[in-house]
């Protein structure tokens, strides 16, 4: 195969932002051929924009129209992983947006699918394609940090007015979301947390407020306490009601310190490694001599475009997956954990209990007021 026909489904701003530079072949190998939407204005627009493109109104047609070989899954939360595995059942290669879901329960499933499938699965972690987080990476997989010992992360630029919550009803609720800036804005945080780090907490006590700024059902308002295997802790703090807010990432390890803000990265490192130093100094007042060093950084983000021409390359040339789909758990694992910690009052442990946390999401549906008043 060297022209791997896309398929998108769902026409909303995703699925127009992908369909615009697939249609334009500024992907490499890749070509839209068919794009799927329930909503008449939006199959409308896609006509008009895309001719040429067969455009369907149901999903069940688009994947059995033989016009395709990949799927690119452009639709609410909840659906991915339903439609990661019909398209997985039709024979197709499978490109998901982030979030994997909303709950990890149904995502395993979905893994589970793509295993037995044999298919090229990828999750659109665009942010995987920055070269910033690309380079932490390397320095604490390599060593250059030693140790991990803290992580911290300030990801309090994703302001969100009223008005934004009150253009769909579907926003910002337990059943049209499935949560609030967790799962809709800072799932790529969540992932390069542990993506960065190769770390997996062993237990977490979180505090999420409901509705706190704004006139909303789910969490808008996050502060996150996290405790690794090795000792070393790490704290999460989001928030959608901060102008001007935060970005800063910061991981300290026992040889020096990464921060990346402002599209910069800083590296302070050690000279002698901090147990090293500790064990051996004899003054009184004193520290390891810190250097502040310049890191090279190669390369520019590729987004969207990025991440899809790496599926796309991985389904004609094999190449290895940036973001392969089945990683899409463990950010979501993350936020699933801060939300039961929340509702339990308590620490969680980690692996999740998945039961546990779709039995209180279920509740939460259940008694939520937007979809007793929506039922009316």
């Amino acid at each position: 195969m060297t022209i791997v026909r896309v398929g998108i489904i769902g026409i909303g701003n995703m699925g127009k932002g992908h369909a615009q530079y697939l249609y334009q072949n500024e992907v490499i190998g890749a070509q839209l051929t068919a794009m799927c939407d329930e909503r008449l204005e939006q199959r409308l627009w896609a006509e008009e924009n895309f001719p040429g493109v067969t455009i369907y109104a149901d999903v069940e047609s688009l994947l059995s129209s033989e016009l395709i070989d990949a799927v690119l899954v452009a639709t609410p939360h909840y659906s991915h992983p339903a439609l990661a595995i019909r398209s997985f059942e039709h024979g197709l290669h499978v490109m998901i947006e982030k979030p994997a879901g909303v709950f990890t329960k149904e995502v395993r499933a979905m893994n589970e699918a793509a295993k037995a499938s044999g298919k090229v699965f990828g999750i659109v972690y665009n942010q995987r394609t920055n070269p910033l987080y690309q380079k932490l990476r390397d320095l604490i997989a390599s060593g250059e940090l030693g140790e991990i010992r803290r992580t911290n992360w300030i990801i309090t630029s994703w302001y969100r007015s009223q008005s934004y919550y009150n253009s769909g009803g579907w926003r910002a609720t337990w059943l049209g979301e499935g949560g609030g800036v967790l799962i809709n804005q800072c799932p790529h945080q969540l992932d390069l947390w542990q993506w960065t780090t190769g770390l997996v907490p062993k237990r977490m006590r979180a505090f999420c407020s409901f509705g706190k700024y704004r006139d909303i059902e789910v969490e808008d308002e996050v502060t996150a306490y996290v405790e690794y295997e090795n000792g070393a802790t790490g704290v999460f703090i989001t928030t959608i009601a901060e102008p001007g807010g935060t970005n800063r990432y910061e991981i300290v390890g026992d040889r020096g310190k990464v921060v990346i803000e402002n599209e910069q990265l800083s590296f302070w490192r050690l000279r002698t490694s901090e147990p090293e130093f500790n064990a051996t100094y004899t003054g009184g007042f004193g520290e390891p001599e810190i250097w502040k060093c310049e890191v090279p950084i190669k390369g520019a983000e590729t987004g969207h475009k990025g991440i899809v021409q790496n599926w796309i390359d991985g389904i004609v040339k094999a190449t290895p997956l940036l973001a392969p789909g089945e990683e899409g758990i463990h950010g979501l694992t993350l936020s699933n954990a801060m939300l039961l910690s929340t509702w339990t009052d308590n620490w969680v442990e980690l692996p999740l209990d998945e039961e546990q946390f779709y039995t209180k999401l279920q509740e939460k549906i259940a008694n939520s007021e937007v979809t007793k008043h929506a039922k009316k």
